[in-house]
């Protein structure tokens, strides 16, 4: 699928596909005599490096000539400032109750005005790597913000001749009617006091994160942190996939192929943290051939069950991956970490979020060897990942409404990728729908998308915990070990307990006791909580992510049969 970049003269105006309000705010900036364009990877790579601040590691960028960089590209390291996650509290949604879009307006096109004294750069990117789904998106970033031009271009599909040929051949996404994505973006933005300016429509004083994503196109300002710039793009084409008959997932996808060529394809949702990442790049020990098609973002066809991949590389945490580590032969780009010197004077990272946590990097696909950017076996078995300590390690739910109002109500923590304000206990659970925070569209059109997974296309569904089960830390080794055994089809699950529509299976050391009144009383308030949050989604924002009835019914089915 194709989006929509030139329009006949006819096709123009007022009412017309493409030419809503914030859209023309936003487009019009791309055609200034103020604008550059950038047409490849060189020179973002060029104009990265020679930004001021840019650190130029002696790391070489392992085979960049063949994702379009030069043989010699080394790894460039930037650093934000004291902001170094996502701040959702910015986000605001044209069309959502609340939403005051005239105000937003305003301040977008005075940003836009402001920008006019300042050079600006134009990039272009595909999302979407497979001729079944690719949109083309567009950013338009100042003079001096050069490292996120580069760390977006390499985020997403960079327009090589294969891709651009590719594209050219896929089918028009929505019958020619979805216009290309535009981002305006000015991390350098100050809101200042101007005539008919009204800033009393933004959540936070400094930042704005402003999406029309029924136009495909959002501002973003005051926010110098890469992953809005990433997650905002996805946003929007999050929601065009929603509107063409696809499911929006935050989550991990990989094939295993097992003996006599039998595939089982699982998918993973979790928050950054949440260990979605771990399980889809485990390799197992080599006991399964493996497909991967993505760590963070891909689309399920509803209807056929096939899955497409968004990005190539992997915006991945550096916590975990030392100085001199192996994996890191594979970084394109690094964000928010330190350098030092080598014995032998060459500029190194420092990494394990010694400077700040949520150090980043950007890892080229080349980091896992079995990658691949469209799944065409059907999805098998969806796990929400939750680190929810009344759980068990694993459970299986029965029914599509259960199953899906389950993942409508995934139970995480917070962790290090998010700005939240000061005092917020990082290790209280919430309610994250589907583990995607970055949803722009009412949270019926998920719920709809994942129970029709499961009651039209008998996709299984499970909960796993990878946090602690009533004190006793989850392994990674246990869930793995989960997975393995369902993925062989060697687990065998039973009812458990008072519960109709939720199946246990057994796994050493984690037993539930339902006898025991305390750990009843506490798996009953998490149940509790489920039922509030979607009680929650019909009277919040004016009932914008009400769910049908049926989805509090499954959930308060399971408060009453620990009654």
């Amino acid at each position: 699928m194709s989006t929509k970049a030139y329009y006949p003269i006819s096709e123009i105006g007022a009412g017309k596909v493409g030419f809503s309000k914030t859209r023309s705010i936003i487009e019009g900036a791309f055609y200034g005599n103020n604008v550059v364009k950038v047409n490849t990877l060189r020179e973002a790579y060029e104009l990265a490096k020679n930004s001021p601040g840019t650190v130029v590691t002696d790391m070489p960028v392992y085979r960049g000539e063949e994702f379009g960089l030069d043989s010699d590209a080394k790894v460039l390291l930037f650093n934000d400032g004291a902001v170094t996650g996502r701040y959702a509290a910015a986000r605001r949604i044209k069309g959502e109750p609340g939403v005051d879009a005239v105000k937003l307006d305003k301040v977008a096109m005075d940003a836009v005005y402001e920008s006019r004294w300042k050079t600006m750069y134009h990039a272009e990117v595909f999302i979407g790597l497979d001729p079944e789904f690719m949109v083309k998106a567009h950013l338009l970033i100042p003079e001096g913000e050069e490292n996120i031009m580069y760390n977006w271009m390499l985020n997403f599909q960079y327009m090589s001749d294969e891709y651009a040929r590719m594209y050219k051949s896929s089918k028009p996404v929505g019958d020619g009617k979805e216009p290309d994505i535009y981002i305006f973006s000015d991390p350098q933005w100050i809101p200042q006091e101007r005539p008919d300016v009204d800033y009393s429509c933004l959540s936070d004083p400094l930042t704005l994160c402003y999406f029309d994503t029924d136009q495909n196109c959002a501002c973003i300002l005051g926010m110098r942190y890469f992953g809005e710039h990433k997650k905002g793009t996805l946003t929007i084409a999050w929601a065009i996939a929603n509107r063409n008959g696809y499911a929006s997932c935050h989550g991990g996808q990989k094939e295993y192929l097992l003996e006599g060529g039998k595939k089982f394809v699982a998918s993973v949702y979790g928050l950054s943290g949440s260990g979605k990442s771990t399980l889809t790049h485990a390799k197992h020990g080599g006991k399964y051939e493996i497909k991967v098609l993505h760590d963070d973002a891909f689309i399920i066809n509803t209807d056929t069950c096939a899955s497409v991949a968004l990005e190539p590389s992997y915006f991945d945490k550096t916590a975990d991956y030392p100085t001199g580590c192996p994996d890191n032969q594979y970084l394109l780009t690094v964000q928010n970490c330190s350098a030092t010197l080598d014995e032998h004077g060459k500029v190194q990272l420092v990494t394990e979020d010694i400077r700040n946590g949520n150090g980043r990097a950007i890892k080229s696909k080349l980091w896992s060897p079995n990658r691949v950017d469209k799944i065409d076996a059907p999805v098998n078995a969806i796990f929400w990942i939750m680190k929810d300590p009344t759980i068990p390690p694993v459970v299986k739910l029965k029914g599509a409404a259960l199953a899906s109002v389950m993942g409508a109500t995934l139970a995480t923590k917070t962790s290090t990728a998010e700005r939240v304000k000061a005092g917020t206990d990082m290790n209280a659970l919430r309610i994250v729908p589907y583990a995607n925070p970055f949803r722009t569209y009412p949270l019926v059109n998920d719920y709809e998308k994942f129970k029709k997974l499961v009651e039209e296309k008998n996709v299984d569904c499970y909960i796993i915990n990878t946090g602690d089960f009533m004190g006793k830390k989850v392994k990674p080794a246990d869930t793995l070990g989960i997975l393995e055994t369902i993925v062989e089809g060697k687990a065998s699950f039973e009812k458990w307990g008072p519960f109709d529509d939720i199946e246990i299976m057994s796994w050493e050391g984690f037993e539930p006791d339902l006898n025991d009144a305390d750990y009843k009383d506490q798996l009953k308030n998490a149940m509790q909580n489920r039922v509030d949050a979607v009680k929650g989604f019909a009277d919040k924002k004016e009932g914008y992510d009400k769910l049908p009835d049926e989805a509090l019914e499954a959930v308060q089915k399971l408060v009453d049969a620990l009654k």
